[in-house]
């Protein structure tokens, strides 16, 4: 599969997050605007956010309305509540790699 090289971006920039903090999980999200946001999970005792949670809060407090990508980036499979935000933000389906960047279908 060929992928928009934007989309290819914002696999790269999950992929730099969850490398750079060691984390499960490594998310992008691309707001209508093109700007990029990147943000990796987040497991606290009081507090646990996965990736992509967090990269769209991020976005959101930043003033987007809405969303053209995600990008999550795991050795496991994403939350169903990923999935929902993705949705709710306009976003159809989630683009899913493995650690190597291999987009799963």
């Amino acid at each position: 599969m060929t992928l928009d090289p934007e989309d290819s971006k914002i696999i790269t920039l999950a992929r730099a997050a969850r490398a750079r903090n060691g984390t499960a999980e490594g998310a992008a999200v691309r707001d209508e605007t093109g700007r990029t946001y990147s943000a990796t999970n987040v497991a606290l005792a009081s507090l646990t956010l996965s990736a992509v949670q967090v990269a769209v809060a991020m976005a959101i407090s930043s003033g987007a309305r809405s969303l053209e990508a995600v990008a999550l980036v795991t050795e496991g499979e994403p939350g169903t509540d990923d999935a929902a935000v993705a949705a709710e933000l306009g976003v159809k389906s989630l683009l899913v790699a493995g650690p190597d960047g291999t987009l799963r279908g």
